[in-house]
């Protein structure tokens, strides 16, 4: 192992043995990351702790490992032992090859084992017992084990109704600051049996996560008459919240006993419903959906309650109104339950004309979930000719329920003049597949990658530190080429490593159509890559705490920015000609349709594919299939069918089914073929310089009658806009505009 140290702050130490110390300092070079490891490990142990293998970074250029965390053993929570250490090391590659040390923390949040001796490099691998049936917990999030509760701070309500009611008297007192409990289970508890003997009732309120990890830090137990959001609430102010200490200590670190209405006694509350403890939890606390049936609790359909603040109609009100008087394709729609306001959706006409040519494929943005967001805004977003994301509709979830985002789905939808996206990207939860099924029954839903991120961590927990499963685990997810090697590798996976128990991933597997690569590449997703989603389109402009008088002018904002960066790349895609770098006619075919961004990535495949052979290996009537495989690497092997009578073509990679683009296989065929243009049904018109202007050029990219009818109509009134606002400008304009304008109508009405 070679380190070298920088000129700087290294600190030389020597042992009594003549053994030269360097302490970890910003600028350490190392010939490997293994001797990084090697020598973190070996500064581990003569300060007393031992290390785990972190985070790597990829490249996105070549997916080579550019970065790399070594961190204390007792790093994150995820297990007893470990307490959230921040001590760590970072090492990233450098252009010349070495590893150097770029990020250091060196204090621990636990007692060092100090040791004057020096022990062989141990690196702690977590031991994983035999996974034993767990107790589950059903939630809008998925499924999880009860026996990381106490860690993660779930409140399980089912299990109140198995406490035997005889060790209520353990639970009487009074609520103060310092009380602690050993989960987060038991401090509602006795937050609810409070309540019950002061005569209230209680809400499970707001929760707050680490930004490290996702466990939750803090909870709130409120009244169930706090906020405004329901005629019974009168804004009460009483609540206990409390704080996680440690992995298995919460902690009341704010109470307030203060209520705004009045109290029942507990006799009279008795007297007047004569209801038991399970009766009452059933009944009492009015955000859940339980109800006792056959001596047990389930879930029943409940009365809604809308998560938007009052004020928040008013504003966006008077805000629609405003637009809808200057764009006559402004749309906008507010759900009524029982009289109230509930979800609300709105898109202005840049938004739905945007559709007609960007709908296809769609995100359904919920970043809010997230965090803890002021106001739950959701929105549709495409993805333009430039690979942009370009706004398709905007919306406020009332609550998390099927009944507010089937709504929403459907305003999206009477918006968009009916249109139907091939596919959409959306978070997993039960709600919103049932949702998209209902309404968009045709397109491929396809999950949130940050989800199945944040549940990977949750429900495999050490396995995930673990080298070997995490190399195993995401070769079967992002190398399988077939179904039956998909299930083969899983297989292997699941038994290897005792995971058949599992039950987070028993239903990963029935759901795999909508996460693996695998199922996912045979259907256009406009590129949108399949480990993650494109950026977020309102970014930084609109924050988790956005007030409501600046949401508004921030929303605005946002739409102009990123409106204006698609303007800048029309005008380079029609004003700058890329260079070519071969002679082939399929080059200056596709430089003269494509945007820039989209010839790059054309450009990319055809010079790729000058690196690539193929052989005919069967003829089938029109049909020959041709093995195309990368000089001097057989490992890469794809197999083409081309039909020569109708020019038809398809690769077994399937890019241009997920992407809309030809692949280097494709491409190698045609050359073969000497093809000198790409048949039309393989350039898109969304891909085109001209993707928002005219008609479409093509029957075949152009979709069905009702598709290219709404393209029509808001290509018309996008370029009368235009129009008028240019024959506005002064009178003698306008006089020349209405000339104009006359003279094309009677051209219309006598072709007619």
């Amino acid at each position: 192992m070679t380190v070298r140290a920088k000129p700087g702050p290294a600190v030389l130490k020597t042992n009594g043995h003549g053994e030269s110390r360097i302490e970890p300092c910003v600028g350490l070079e190392f010939d490997s990351a293994e001797a990084a490891q090697e020598y973190y490990t070996s500064y581990a142990t003569r300060a007393g702790f031992k290390i785990r293998i972190g985070q790597l970074y990829r490249s996105r250029v070549n997916g080579s490992i550019i970065s790399r965390r070594y961190v204390c053993s007792r790093e994150g929570f995820q297990t007893p032992l470990r307490t959230g250490c921040p001590a760590f090391i970072r090492v990233q590659k450098d252009d010349s090859g070495k590893w150097v040390l770029a990020n250091i923390k060196t204090e621990h949040n636990h007692d060092l084992d100090i040791s004057d001796g020096i022990s062989p490099p141990v690196i702690q691998r977590t031991v994983l017992p035999t996974p034993k049936p767990k107790l589950l917990l059903a939630s809008r999030t998925g499924v999880k084990s009860l026996q990381d509760d106490d860690m993660f701070g779930v409140v399980d309500l089912k299990r109140l109704k198995q406490e035997d009611l005889e060790s209520e008297s353990e639970l009487r007192g009074e609520p103060c600051k310092g009380l602690d409990f050993t989960s987060a289970h038991d401090a509602f508890k006795f937050y609810y049996m409070y309540a019950a003997n002061m005569g209230f009732k209680v809400r499970i309120g707001q929760l707050f996560r680490s930004k490290n990890d996702g466990s939750i830090t803090s909870r709130r137990f409120v009244c169930s008459k706090e906020g405004h959001q329901h005629p019974s609430r009168v804004g009460c102010g009483a609540f206990m919240r409390i704080q996680r200490q440690g992995t298995y200590r919460w902690v009341v670190d704010r109470f307030s006993k203060e209520h705004n209405h009045e109290l029942d006694s507990p006799e009279e509350k008795n007297q007047k419903n004569g209801k038991s403890f399970k009766e009452e939890l059933s009944s009492g606390l009015e955000n859940l959906d339980l109800l006792e049936t056959n001596g047990g609790l389930s879930l029943v359909k409940r009365e809604r309650v809308s998560e938007i603040g009052s004020l928040w109609y008013d504003v966006l009100l008077e805000y629609f109104q405003t637009r809808q008087s200057e764009d006559t394709g402004f749309f906008y729609a507010i759900e009524v339950d029982n009289g109230r306001c509930m979800s609300v959706f709105w898109a202005d006409g840049r938004s739905r004309f945007s559709c007609t040519q960007f709908g296809d494929a769609i995100v359904f943005d919920t970043s809010y979930r997230r965090s803890n967001y002021t106001v739950p805004l959701a929105s549709f977003v495409g993805v333009n000719q430039h690979r942009q994301p370009v706004l398709l509709g905007c919306a406020l979830i009332s609550d998390e329920s099927e009944e507010s985002f089937t709504w929403v789905f459907q305003a999206w939808v009477q918006a968009m003049s009916g249109k139907q996206p091939v596919s959409i990207i959306a978070d997993q939860d039960k709600s919103i597949q049932n949702s998209i099924a209902q309404v968009f029954p045709g397109a491929h839903h396809r999950f949130s990658p940050w989800q199945i991120l944040a549940k990977e961590h949750e429900n495999l927990g050490p396995l995930r530190s673990m080298e070997e499963f995490k190399f195993e685990y995401e070769t079967c997810i992002s190398q399988s080429q077939t179904p039956s090697e998909f299930d083969s590798a899983w297989g292997v996976l699941i038994t290897n490593y005792n995971l058949k128990e599992n039950t987070w991933l028993k239903e990963m597997y029935k759901m795999r159509k909508s996460w693996v690569p695998l199922y996912i590449r045979g259907t256009f997703f406009a590129g949108i890559p399949v480990d993650g989603t494109m950026k977020s389109y309102f970014g930084a402009f609109l924050t988790p705490q956005v007030p409501l008088a600046e949401f508004i002018m921030r929303y605005e904002k946002a739409i102009e920015h990123n409106r204006e960066e698609e303007r800048k790349e029309d005008y380079d895609s029609f004003k700058i000609q890329t260079v070519l770098h071969t002679k082939d006619p399929l080059e200056e075919q596709c430089r003269r349709l494509y945007t820039i961004t989209i010839f790059k990535v054309f450009q990319k495949e055809l010079l790729e594919s000058y690196n690539y052979v193929g052989l005919k290996i069967n003829i089938e009537g029109a049909i020959s299939r041709y093995l195309v495989q990368r000089c001097g690497n057989g490992d890469e092997r794809n197999t083409v069918a081309f039909n020569a009578t109708n020019l038809i073509i398809s690769c077994s990679c399937r890019m241009f089914e997920f992407e809309g683009i030809l692949c280097r296989h494709a491409l190698k065929v045609f050359q073969i073929m000497n093809t000198s243009e790409i048949p039309s049904r393989y350039i898109l018109h969304r891909w085109t310089k001209n993707a928002k202007y005219g008609i479409l050029h093509d029957v075949d990219s152009g979709g069905d009658s009702q598709d290219r009818k709404a393209l029509m109509v808001w290509s018309l009134r996008e370029e009368a806009l235009s129009y008028i606002d240019a024959g506005a400008a002064s009178l003698e304009r306008y006089k020349l505009a209405f000339e104009i304008l006359q003279e094309g109508r009677r051209n219309l009405c006598w072709q007619s």
